[in-house]
């Protein structure tokens, strides 16, 4: 499975740019771009939306591996983190309903 910032460099390889290039696109700075690529640093839901944007890609499929990576950093270390996620996974089915 692929990181956020797998498929960020993903991208970014298919189309042939460098880490500048997006950077000044996106209009963020380089050296947090390439952390970002990394995994070193996460990106806020903003800045994947301009992610998104800029490579003509469907924004809920950033949006996805975002908060997979999120999700996965937070529990990764305890050992109930599968059970906590299966009950969120509860709740928040529980409170669509309503």
């Amino acid at each position: 499975m692929k990181t956020f910032g797998q498929k960020l460099r993903e991208l970014r390889g298919k189309e042939k740019l460098l880490l500048r290039q997006v950077a000044a696109a996106v209009e963020m700075d380089t050296a947090l771009l390439s952390k970002i690529e990394r995994g070193e640093r996460m990106p806020n839901r903003e800045q994947v939306l301009t992610f998104a944007t800029f490579f003509k890609v469907k924004a809920d499929d950033l949006v996805v591996a975002w908060l997979s990576d999120k999700l996965a950093s937070e529990v990764q270390n305890e050992h109930v983190g599968l059970k906590a996620i299966k009950i969120a996974e509860k709740k928040i089915k529980f409170n669509n309903k309503g």
